[in-house]
């Protein structure tokens, strides 16, 4: 009886696990992938450490190897970063804030010509 309660038990625990699926960002996907690179530990250590499974390195350390490809033959589109993104928005808002106020100005010049002239 106790060995299937504990049994059961680990069956509970590794679906819990299974359906718990934790996301990483690609900075921490990239530090594990480097890692792998630098063999210091198998892979299937690597994956138990970190928790993952081995086809998801595998299909990572992939897709960081194409997108280095694609980066050294000169292929320069990526997609921006969060802060890039954030940055680019300020920079819009005071191209846009400085636009009103070019043209504010100009229908003044405007008007005060018309009342003059």
């Amino acid at each position: 009886m106790k060995k299937t309660t504990t049994n059961l038990s680990e069956k509970l625990i590794r679906d819990i696990r299974r359906n718990t699926k934790r996301i990483y960002t690609s900075e921490q996907k990239v530090l594990i992938v480097m890692e792998g690179i630098r063999g210091e530990t198998s892979i299937a250590e690597l994956c138990r450490k970190h928790g993952i499974a081995e086809p998801t390195y595998y299909k990572w350390s992939k897709e960081f190897i194409e997108a280095g490809k694609k980066r050294l033959s000169g292929d320069i589109v990526r997609e921006a970063t969060s802060d890039e993104v954030a940055q680019l928005r300020t920079e819009l808002q005071r191209s846009k804030e400085a636009l009103a106020d070019l043209v504010i100005r100009y229908d003044i010049v405007k008007k005060s010509q018309e009342y003059l002239g």
